[in-house]
């Protein structure tokens, strides 16, 4: 079936009851690098806007705001996510979160590139975590423009049990760090959350619905969008490195919290143009760990 409107393509037959029967299901979407988009991608990083002229290349990890899933208001979940059930497998947990990631780019997108990205769902894993159960799904996507591949995607997204009353998961063994070249605080505010969360048309309303994030799924405030973060991350070590980003794999440990301090931190550049960087919450705990690879 294909939505031309929205420039959808699902591919796959209806689900038959059991997760596993959603493997291999696909779908496409078309997009534009478009310049007003990457200009308001450049002011919510703080960053003069690029040359926006039609050729010019952007850093290539500025995709990560193409690809919206515009789906209909009314096939959109309580959480503001489209329901699961259509190109997501039925997991009947309500909590969604990226769990982590791993991207490779090829080449730098341009201004003006007719870009499709094609999804396909690689895994579905069920586990017992220390919060009960999960369910985590990678997707693996392919984007494409004019040139050929421009990068290759693999997300894991977890599924979570709804939080218990008065039950605390076990604290998780903090991963040994690397000791920082660098570091600088990281404050996010409601603003820079609502400016990604628009960029990307993520209607996920733990990154703006306060009372919902309170309410319906015991955060104590506001969580800050891993792309966010993320872009917080690399944006920080590309100033450093003045280099544009070949890879990174990133994994979530802990969320951050709208108006609690962070902090970025990073090592330097080994000889093959590799860095860790990382973030920590207020506490000082571990919230998300990038390996890059920056270009020679």
């Amino acid at each position: 079936m294909r939505d031309v409107e929205a420039g959808v393509t699902l591919r796959g037959e209806a689900p038959t009851g059991m997760l596993q029967d959603w493997i291999g299901r696909s779908r496409e979407v078309e997009d534009e690098v478009a310049a007003p988009l990457m200009r308001r991608l450049a002011a919510t990083l703080d960053l003069d806007p690029p040359d926006l002229r039609r050729g010019a290349p952007v850093p290539p990890h500025w995709i990560a705001v193409l690809f919206d899933d515009a789906q209909r208001q009314s096939a959109l979940g309580a959480d503001g996510h489209a329901a699961t059930g259509e190109f997501l497998p039925p997991v009947s947990l309500p909590r969604r979160m990226l769990a982590g990631r791993r991207m490779r780019y090829e080449r730098a997108p341009r201004i003006g590139d007719a870009v499709v990205r094609r999804s396909e769902i690689a895994a579905i894993t069920p586990k017992e975590g220390r919060s009960g159960r999960l369910v985590f799904v990678t997707l693996r996507h392919t984007i494409t423009g004019p040139e050929g591949v421009i990068a290759v995607e693999e997300q894991d997204l977890a599924y979570r049990e709804a939080p218990k009353p008065d039950t605390a998961a076990a604290p998780a063994k903090a991963p040994a760090l690397p000791d920082a070249a660098w570091q600088q605080e990281f404050l996010p505010d409601p603003v820079l959350l609502f400016r990604v969360s628009a960029l990307q048309f993520n209607g996920h309303r733990i990154h703006y619905d306060a009372d919902y994030a309170r309410g319906a799924e015991g955060y104590p405030a506001l969580v800050v969008n891993g792309t966010v973060t993320t872009l917080a991350l690399i944006e920080a070590a590309r100033r450093r490195a003045g280099r544009e980003l070949r890879a990174y794999a990133a994994r979530t440990a802990k969320p951050l919290f709208c108006g609690r301090r962070a902090r970025l931190c990073g090592t330097g550049l080994d000889a093959a143009g590799g860095a860790t960087l990382w973030a920590e919450n207020e506490e000082g705990a571990l919230a998300m760990r990038l390996d890059v690879e920056f270009a020679p």
